[in-house]
């Protein structure tokens, strides 16, 4: 044997074990929004007080103009979060973003943004831009941490409250 004495085990873990035994979250998946998804977009939107809320019919509508680019996130076939934008010419606008509470803050909304600035910039998009509640910081932001920039202010922007707008914008690279 060597010299060396052996180090005996204090009975005390140097980390916990139930950090690395916690169950994983189910993983979201994007794909394409249907028109057939316009009332999972309202319970969403029901949920999101923060969001602008829009009826059925109107996102069935919305998603028949030119240029819409509609996405939804969904665990297990649910619909979780969705995001709508349109073109125009080298120009888009998100329109309308949300995620059900149980899932903000997981990156469902990042995955949302991400997949809509890398469809618009392959579509030739150099710039998007977008509007937010003033008084919706959790959302300023988020959108800040994506890359947008506060660019301008529209009073009475919003109803019911009545509310003023942040106008954001974020230049896509070629």
């Amino acid at each position: 044997m060597c010299g060396a004495r052996t180090r005996r085990f204090s009975g005390k873990a140097g980390r916990h074990m139930a950090t690395e035994l916690r169950p994983e979250r189910p993983r979201s998946t994007l794909r394409m929004l249907r028109a057939e998804d316009a009332g999972a977009v309202g319970e969403i939107l029901r949920q999101s007080p923060e969001a602008v809320f829009w009826p059925e019919a109107s996102v069935k509508e919305v998603l028949e103009w030119k240029g819409i680019l509609g996405i939804a996130s969904e665990i297990a076939g649910k619909m979780t979060g969705f995001l709508i934008g349109r073109q125009t010419g080298d120009e888009a606008e998100v329109l309308n973003l949300a995620v059900v509470p149980a899932n903000r803050r997981r990156g469902e909304g990042g995955a949302l943004l991400k997949m809509a600035v890398e469809e618009f910039r392959m579509r030739g998009v150099r710039r998007m831009f977008l509007e937010v509640r003033e008084s919706n910081a959790g959302g300023i932001a988020f959108y800040g941490k994506h890359g947008f920039s506060k660019t301008g202010r529209r009073e009475g922007y919003y109803r019911d409250p009545s509310e003023a707008a942040i106008v954001m914008e974020r230049k896509l690279a070629r």
